[in-house]
């Protein structure tokens, strides 16, 4: 039977002050970036290391006792918010990075290390951890929702860079997933099965990152477009011709307003394209002369690029601050971040579907996306005095997954499943949700590890 109370009680016991069962930071654990009602866990605990978790796991197992694990709180799927009330695992405090191994090219960290400490910690090194999703989510945050970003179409998401992780389940066992070398054949690949799992299994307190080598040159181009299919055009022609494209991202006429006003930039209010380039002097020089031969072909407006570090900063700051910079033109609305990802073959015509809802329905909102791996996002607003703005966006919403479903993709390339997209899992998977569901009872059979995400049980309970 479900004793929350007691579970709480043990956990004081084990950890003191560390546990924390105060207004304000309960409060805290139950917000979100998007449009969620508050959730409020029953206490919050700050575990220090991979024995603690253990034993708070044990603790909550033997009182059936929810779990809810917490990075910064920055996804956007409702992946953090308490459910069911119970404990929330605020990781903050294990934020260690263990070994940089400079030869074999990794890192092992803590899960609460953000993506942007260890970058700065790697400095020296002539090496740098390569997933960048914007925000400066912790990683094992971004191991959990299978994280993305801007850099994913050249080196790959969290799925390909998480070699090796430390994993404490619904038991409190503790164990050790995938291994440092380059490739294996013994068994079932248990990492991957982690790495996306949005801690339905399991709490993550340790992995294993794969570094790259900072390129001997970058360079960043900026390009506007009289139109979106434009813009998508250079992109399909840039990925089919091979070009080894770091960064490419769209973005749409409002997001570049809303960047213009809350960054102090003054970009043409067109669609654009944001690109940076990896490699060599020359290679790069070539790559940026070859996106421009493209863009020549497909009406392109001003076309800058520079290699400039001050100015490479700006501009993906700019980039990595357009969630709150649209928000910021609309500060009375509720926001509604949604993303799908499809065939790149397919994307000019999600994007323009997209478009033509949003005039259709007379919705405001953004269009933004990783365009090179067929992602994008869409921003939509609504007024919080009228319940049924919301009930159009996630129609909208709807209507963008099922399109991408259509066309062979699926119903979010990197924001994960949460709370928010639960009704398109059987969707996408059909049958096979029925496996994912024989995973997590075997994983899980209490289900009290972040109970209600990704995968609905029959009672969507905790089990008694």
């Amino acid at each position: 039977m479900t004793n929350i109370a007691a579970a709480i009680s043990e956990v004081k016991a084990l950890l003191g002050q560390r546990l924390n069962t105060s207004k304000s930071v309960c409060d805290l654990h139950g917000q979100n970036e998007t449009y969620f009602p508050k959730m409020l866990p029953n206490a919050v605990a700050f575990p220090h290391n991979s024995l603690e978790v253990s034993d708070i796991v044990k603790i909550c197992a033997k009182y059936h006792c929810p779990i809810t694990p917490w990075g910064v709180g920055t996804s956007l799927e409702g992946h953090a918010l308490p459910l069911h009330g119970g404990i929330t695992l605020n990781m903050s405090e294990m934020n260690r990075i263990l070994e940089v191994n400079s030869q074999d090219m990794f890192a092992v960290v803590q899960p609460g290390v953000t993506r942007e400490a260890l970058n700065k910690e790697l400095r020296t090194t002539g090496l740098f951890f390569s997933v960048d999703p914007g925000a400066n989510a912790t990683l094992g945050g971004m191991a959990a929702t299978r994280a993305s970003g801007t850099t994913a179409v050249l080196y790959g998401t969290m799925r390909e860079n998480v070699l090796q992780m430390e994993v404490v389940l619904a038991d409190g066992r503790i164990i050790k997933t995938g291994t440092r070398a380059k490739k294996s054949s013994a068994g079932y690949d248990i990492n991957k099965l982690f790495v996306g799992s949005e801690g339905t299994l399991g709490i993550i307190t340790e992995l294993t990152v794969a570094l790259k080598s900072q390129p001997e040159a970058i360079s960043a181009a900026v390009c506007d477009f009289p139109t979106i299919d434009d813009a998508v055009d250079v992109v399909i022609s840039a990925i089919q011709m091979g070009i080894p494209i770091a960064r490419i991202e769209l973005i749409d006429e409002i997001s570049i307003r809303a960047i213009n006003q809350y960054s102090k930039l003054d970009y043409p209010e067109k669609p654009h394209l944001f690109m940076e380039f990896h490699g060599s002097k020359n290679s790069v020089s070539h790559q940026t002369e070859s996106i421009l031969n493209i863009a020549k072909d497909f009406n392109v407006g001003d076309f800058k690029w520079s290699t400039k570090t001050e100015e490479l900063s700006k501009l993906w700051s700019a980039r990595h601050q357009a969630y709150y910079a649209t928000k910021a033109l609309f500060p009375n609305q509720i926001g509604m971040s949604t993303d799908i990802c499809v065939p790149i073959s397919k994307l000019a015509k999600a994007i323009k579907d997209t478009q033509n809802d949003l005039k259709k329905f007379n919705v405001t909102g953004s269009i933004i996306g990783h365009v090179g791996d067929g992602n994008y996002h869409t921003l939509l607003f609504s007024d919080p005095k009228n319940p049924e703005d919301l009930k159009l966006n996630k129609y909208l919403a709807n209507r963008m997954a099922e399109r991408a479903l259509d066309v062979g993709g699926t119903v979010t390339g990197e924001h994960g499943i949460g709370i928010g997209k639960l009704d398109l899992m059987e969707q996408e998977h059909g049958e096979a949700l029925s496996v994912m569901k024989d995973l997590k009872k075997l994983f899980d059979p209490k289900n009290i590890m972040n109970p209600g995400k990704m995968i609905r049980l029959d009672t969507n309970k905790i089990d008694n």
